[in-house]
């Protein structure tokens, strides 16, 4: 089934509800053709892409990964002229949606599962994006929050750079507003206006900030203390003894008010009408904050069994010190008041580099190329290639009440996001035509959207062989413990017995890999973690200040019990049959980043650890390896008896010719043309056996550059 046509722009947008008064994508294409006239670009434009290129690259850039054959054929069945937009606003509702953007922000904020509130403060960005969070407050939570890691997930922000001034100054300008102003720290911007008493002015909303840990419960968390760190001059400037505390300085200048401002109009407008919507009387009431004192007993008592020259008294008498020192009135964290006053700024709307920041990224992430590149360099020396456009995003944005759907669904129904490649012409026209615009910039997939389309393609997502039908003999390793005494005698207690790293879910079926499986990791519960995180903790303060003898005497215990399971282990090997059937998990719900052998380190997703670096999109050998060699690519080749294109290969429905075109629709989206259909047969034939001759036809179509880079 041929998916072809083209939807005028004047009916891209036509829904009811509350998006009719949406900013229409095509006025988009209108600004941005007058900018390139009054630029004198003489190109025409390529043409829009068909509907079967557009159906395959708004899946992937919406919910990361290609569409299934179903889904290809709900399209086909829609109204042509009104099914573009239907798909946008579908795939926007669609529980995928968070999960695919919640990379894009934790790319954008370095958040890391590693990292101390890393994993809370994933999971409270994919709330936010499921909840719809305006990212005005979702920008405000994270540069202003205090509290415990895990407890307050936005301080994952703060943490990650370790509450350091100096960093945070830099990253918070970079991250949130563009501005590369780090540049500034040990001098005046080299090419820039931002000199480097702007750099300590920023630096010192944050000269307050400590990341602290509990000697007791090991906890971290931010405060705030009364000296700041941030003193005025610079070490080893002038005279020491007139170094003084640098008075917070916000350098960044705010849009003048006039004429232009009416989008600030209809923010406020959209605000009240929300506002009036609400009843007052069930507003939440502010809960009290409450540091952690205790997570766990055991978690002390771990600790001094690992090695601490300690005995339970010390430690008891130690989480007696923590409880007597907690001020319960206002917990161990205190707000910041520098910080708050900061995010306000930040995010005022008449701080254009807030908005154009933003619409800029996100322009940048779905068509390919920023109208500012690098896209968080927004200097004066750098200018947007089209300024009325960024401002055209950034205006609607806001008005739209820092709405990232509507910014997404603006920018997917407009024309230059629809627009075709551009092929077979010299390398300078082709820049020209990108740079304008007028084409579409060729791209990958990111590692993640690779990874999630090769499983959909392969049917991975769920079982696809009955069970029982794929046993298999494998050497599993068993861990035992090994004997105290001298003569190194192996006890008889089994410690792991299943074979997979315990890191690993079950559903992974990992005991069948071998030494390629490269592409599998934990999985990542986004509710559980925040559920988790955000548990009301029982404080027993009165319990810890009195222990009674019995109590010191089960920490005794506990104690004891951890340092006779400080023991040694020796990994044995055996033979055991299992049935080699795996599913596998989405690579969105993975803790990140991955390993960095793992697929998606290989396929260009960064550590998250350094400011400006993103992610890179080259090709390399070991890539083409992976795909080659790699277990996923092999296990979504293998055909199962369970997928639809089984009964075209086996059985009196059998047809090769419908099997092959399901599988390219499968994998690239699209039918095979007449001679690909033949060399299909060929290849297919070639294996002898017709379940072989069809993985090997799928292996093919899933290591061509078609599958992996955007049509």
């Amino acid at each position: 089934m041929a998916l072809v046509g083209i939807v005028s722009c004047a009916t891209l947008l036509s829904q009811a509800d509350l998006r009719a008064a949406s900013p229409d994508g095509s006025e988009i294409g209108r600004i941005l053709m007058a900018e390139n006239a009054a630029k004198g670009v003489k190109h025409k434009p390529m043409p829009i892409a068909n509907d079967a290129t557009f159906l395959r690259r708004v899946y992937v850039d919406l919910i990361g990964r290609i569409p299934t054959e179903d889904e290809i054929r709900k399209f086909a069945k829609m109204p042509k002229a009104t099914r573009r937009v239907a798909l946008v606003d579908e795939l926007l509702a669609n529980a995928r949606f968070a999960d695919t953007w919640t990379v894009f922000y934790s790319d954008m904020l370095r958040l890391r599962t590693n990292a101390d509130g890393g994993a809370a403060a994933i999971a409270f960005v994919h709330k936010a994006i499921e909840d719809g969070m305006p990212y005005d407050q979702l920008a405000k939570r994270f540069i202003s929050a205090n509290g415990k890691a895990g407890a307050t997930p936005e301080v994952g922000f703060v943490l990650g750079d370790n509450a350091d001034p100096m960093a945070l100054a830099g990253a918070t300008s970079q991250v949130f507003l563009g501005i590369r102003v780090a540049c500034a720290q040990c001098h005046d911007h080299p090419f820039d206006v931002w000199t480097q008493h702007d750099f300590y002015g920023l630096a010192a909303y944050f000269g307050k900030t400590r990341r602290v840990e509990t000697q007791f419960t090991n906890t971290v968390y931010t405060t705030e203390v009364d000296q700041s760190t941030i003193l005025w001059p610079p070490l080893g400037e002038g005279d020491a003894s007139e170094r003084k505390p640098m008075p917070p300085r916000f350098p960044f200048a705010f849009a003048k008010s006039d004429g232009a401002s009416r989008y600030i109009s209809r923010l406020e407008q959209l605000r009240t009408a929300k506002a009036l919507a609400l009843n007052a009387n069930k507003k939440k009431k502010p809960e009290a904050s409450v540091g952690d004192l205790l997570t766990s007993l055991d978690k002390k008592v771990d600790k001094a069994a690992r090695g601490k020259k300690r005995n339970t008294l010390d430690v008891a008498a130690e989480a007696k010190r923590d409880a007597r020192n907690l001020r319960i009135g206002s917990g161990i964290a205190s707000q910041s008041e520098l910080r708050t006053e900061l995010a306000k700024l930040i995010t005022n709307p008449k701080n254009r580099y807030f908005s154009r920041s933003f619409a800029n990224r996100v322009w940048a992430h779905l068509v390919g190329r920023g109208i500012v590149e690098p896209i968080d360099d927004l200097s004066d020396n750098n200018a947007p290639s089209h300024p009325k456009t960024l401002d055209y995003l950034a205006d609607e944005f806001v008005a739209s009440g820092y709405d990232l759907k509507t910014l997404v669904r603006m920018i997917v129904t407009s024309v230059p996001y629809q627009r075709s490649h551009v092929y077979g012409i010299d390398e300078l026209t082709q820049n020209e035509l990108e740079d304008a615009f007028l084409a579409t910039p060729m791209r990958r997939m990111l590692s993640e959207v690779i990874y999630d389309s090769v499983v959909t393609a392969g049917h991975l997502f769920e079982f696809k062989h009955a069970a029982g039908q794929n046993l298999k003999t494998v050497w599993q390793s068993s861990r035992v413990t090994k004997a105290s005494s001298s003569s190194g005698s192996v006890a008889g207690q089994l410690v792991q017995t299943d074979g997979a790293p315990k890191a690993m879910p079950a559903k992974n079926q990992l005991a069948a890999a071998g030494s390629y499986d490269l592409e599998n990791t934990i999985e990542f519960d986004f509710d559980a973690i925040l559920k988790k995180s955000q548990e009301k903790e029982e404080v027993a303060i009165e319990r810890m200040k009195v222990m009674s003898k019995e109590e010191l005497e089960a920490m005794r215990m506990q104690q004891q019990a951890r340092e006779r399971r400080n023991v040694e282990y020796i990994d044995r090997f055996a033979k055991a049959t299992i049935d080699d059937n795996p599913s596998f998990i989405s690579s969105f719900r993975m803790a990140s980043p991955a390993a960095p052998d793992h697929f998606l380190r290989v396929f260009g997703q960064t550590d998250r650890t350094q400011l400006g670096k993103h992610r890179d999109q080259s090709p390399s050998m070991r890539q083409a390896l992976m795909m080659l060699n790699g277990r996923l690519t092999h296990e979504a080749s293998r055909v199962g008896e369970l997928e639809p294109v089984y009964p075209l290969l086996v059985g009196e429905k059998a047809n090769l010719s419908q099997a092959i075109q399901l599988v390219y629709r499968e994998i690239l989206t699209r039918q095979p043309s007449k001679d690909e259909l033949a060399e299909a047969k060929t290849i297919v034939a070639e294996a002898g056996k017709l379940l072989d001759g069809m993985a090997d036809l799928r292996w093919l179509l899933l290591n061509c550059d078609e599958f992996r880079f955007l049509p």
